[in-house]
């Protein structure tokens, strides 16, 4: 008896962050504050006390909305890191309900993004250019299951 077997795979969401040491962190790259992705823009430590641990007090921005956030950990302690991925897509068709048609290198086409509520100055750049029938690649930024497209370029043909 021969049967077929259809495996969906899963995603837990297991492998969207690392564990980097606190004391380790440098400006520049992303760590997690307070649940967000950020881009680390200040990073200070302190001297240990009489009984107590070299404290790190990290500033960053948050990656999607650009909002500021701080946290003070131990150096020693693990804070998470989020991994962060960029992929270029061409731009085939922008939706009424604002879903975007894209493209990515190998062909593969997606549907699934959106350009969202909050009216950012590129989505009415990149609407405008694509409505005057030039042909776009779109950057997208993607951290903790949230995507979003930070830059676009006109493809010359």
């Amino acid at each position: 008896m021969e049967n077929d077997f259809d495996f969906n795979s899963g995603d837990a969401g297991a492998s969207e962050t690392i564990p980097i040491q606190a004391g380790s962190v440098k400006k520049g790259i992303h760590v997690v504050i307070k649940g967000n992705p950020c881009k680390v823009v200040e990073i200070s430590t302190s001297k240990t006390g009489k009984h107590g641990h070299a404290k790190a007090s990290i500033t960053g921005i948050d990656i999607f909305t650009g909002k500021k956030y701080q946290d003070i950990s131990p150096t020693s302690h693990n804070i998470m890191q989020p991994i962060v991925t960029r992929k270029d897509y061409q731009l085939l068709e922008i939706a009424e309900d604002g879903f975007l048609s894209l493209m990515d290198e190998e062909g593969q086409i997606r549907e699934d993004l959106c350009f969202g509520n909050d009216n950012d100055a590129i989505y009415e750049k990149i609407k405008e250019d694509f409505f005057s029938n030039k042909n776009l690649n779109v950057t997208v930024l993607k951290s903790m299951q949230k995507e979003k497209i930070i830059s676009y370029k006109e493809i010359e043909n």
